[in-house]
């Protein structure tokens, strides 16, 4: 019986054992790497560049690009280089700083996209109010708000996963290193702490998602009153975007972390993985972009040369 002192590395689970899907494997997962930093990239250089789009919503969206290419760095390069190598290791120190910077990067991105919706709120419901409600100094407290609930959660769940005793061997069944799989190898009773510290976290996450969905529904009802079929394609264009992240972050992050144990199977574990950690930071700046005419014309601006 092995203990979490004597384990010095773990062993993710391999997409397959065949070589010639290994490396297929390893291209699909550098194109939507590639594709998920492009795309980040692009908005993160266009917001900076582009004075126009200094307002609280791109301030905003910056910092969700910023996350999403923390995360998608966190999971994706390692499991390309196994995939490439043929091995499956990892040390233990790299699972425990892979758990933390995951479970902080995508912490801080469901706080900020709660502080998005409240930013959707104010602009539409409360417009004479929004340059007070959001002033500059106003966006930077909250996002560093963000960014520090991330940190303390992530501490919070690395520190107390890691000192729980591992007695059923070292295998993730996982392509990264996740901890209800990583709870699966701890002591009997030993891992009801940590879970126990989950559903703490849950209670807080479905906090912020019924408050991003009241502000969605005060917004909808805004937007229905607006007599303007113009007016109420822009707000539309703002909201309906974000509205679409949160409910594929939500629903694939809450399914994979609560689902109960009868109906968790290695490939549906894998699969869920898959969709709230790849999907998101993959598909975020398209969805952004693709209703959004101001950013697609700095970004086409960006890519031209034409910024004054």
């Amino acid at each position: 019986m092995s203990n979490s002192s004597s384990i010095t590395q773990f062993l993710l689970l391999p997409f397959t054992d065949t070589r010639e899907l290994q490396l297929l494997h390893f291209w699909l997962f550098l194109g939507i790497y590639l594709a998920a930093l492009l795309g980040n990239g692009l908005i993160i250089t266009t917001i900076a560049c582009d004075q126009h789009l200094h307002t609280p919503m791109y301030f905003f969206l910056l910092n969700l690009s910023l996350l999403n290419l923390g995360y998608i760095s966190t999971t994706l390069p390692k499991s390309m280089a196994n995939s490439l190598w043929n091995t499956r290791v990892i040390s233990f120190l790299g699972c425990a700083a892979q758990v933390f910077m995951f479970l902080f990067f995508i912490s801080a991105e469901y706080s900020l996209l709660t502080i998005m919706s409240y930013d959707r709120y104010a602009a539409i419901c409360k417009p004479l109010h929004y340059g007070t409600l959001l002033g500059s100094r106003a966006c930077v407290h909250m996002a560093a708000a963000a960014w520090a609930t991330g940190f303390l959660n992530a501490l919070l769940h690395t520190a107390n996963t890691f000192s729980l005793p591992l007695c059923k061997g070292n295998a993730v069944n996982q392509f990264f290193c996740e901890i209800p799989q990583i709870l699966k190898l701890s002591c009997s009773d030993a891992h009801y702490r940590e879970a126990g510290l989950l559903m703490f976290s849950a209670f807080f996450f479905e906090g912020c998602f019924v408050f991003i969905v009241v502000s969605y529904v005060q917004i909808f009802r805004a937007v229905m009153r607006i007599p303007s079929e113009q007016g109420q394609h822009k707000a539309f264009s703002t909201c309906l975007p974000h509205l679409a992240v949160v409910s594929l972050f939500v629903i694939t992050g809450i399914f994979a972390y609560l689902k109960p144990p009868s109906i968790s199977s290695l490939w549906l574990d894998l699969v869920m993985a898959v969709f709230y950690s790849l999907v998101p930071p993959a598909v975020n700046p398209l969805i952004y972009s693709m209703r959004n005419k101001e950013l697609q014309d700095s970004v086409w601006k960006l890519i031209t040369g034409r910024f004054q």
